[in-house]
């Protein structure tokens, strides 16, 4: 059923332009909209506390005292895995945001998933929601694209290196 109204009947937790705010107020999501720095120590925190599990199994595998820079690569990437998974989540959260706010046929329930609506945005809404996209939640994305470019280079790096060495 499609409704349009100039009244938004959409309950405020569904609207996308709360979302957004509440993504950009929250502690972990808040990573991809913070400066470089903000951003990067986050990452590096994660990705550093992966060695505990990484480091470990990497030990098991190539024992440190004999295969030093084996161990320290193949400890490495294992402990990209973690952050990355950590990403992937960044990833969807503000990927799913952005949807919501580029469509302009909104679905919503009103009190259930049985009851679904959809809710047209009037022009005003739909060209601010755009603007945030395109200038906000598309730089985050392309971010996080990059980062995982950078992670899947290093991992080709070490792969190689291990298979080298």
């Amino acid at each position: 059923m499609k409704r349009s109204t100039s009244r938004c009947p959409v309950p405020a937790e569904q609207l996308p332009i709360r979302q957004y705010e509440d993504m950009r107020e929250s502690w972990f999501y808040s990573w991809g909209a913070r400066d470089l720095r903000g951003y990067m120590v986050p990452v590096l925190v994660v990705w550093g506390l992966s060695w505990l599990v990484s480091g470990p199994i990497a030990a098991v595998s190539y024992a440190p005292q004999h295969f030093l820079m084996k161990f320290l690569v193949s400890a490495a990437l294992g402990a990209l895995v973690i952050p990355a998974l950590t990403l992937l989540q960044l990833y969807v959260g503000w990927s799913h945001v952005g949807n919501r706010l580029k469509i302009k046929d909104l679905p919503y329930e009103e009190s259930g998933w049985y009851d679904g609506q959809i809710w047209t945005k009037p022009d005003d809404v739909f060209n601010r929601d755009r603007l945030i996209v395109d200038y906000q939640v598309k730089p985050i994305l392309n971010r996080l694209i990059k980062t995982f470019g950078i992670m899947a280079g290093c991992l080709a790096v070490g792969i190689l290196g291990l298979s080298l060495a």
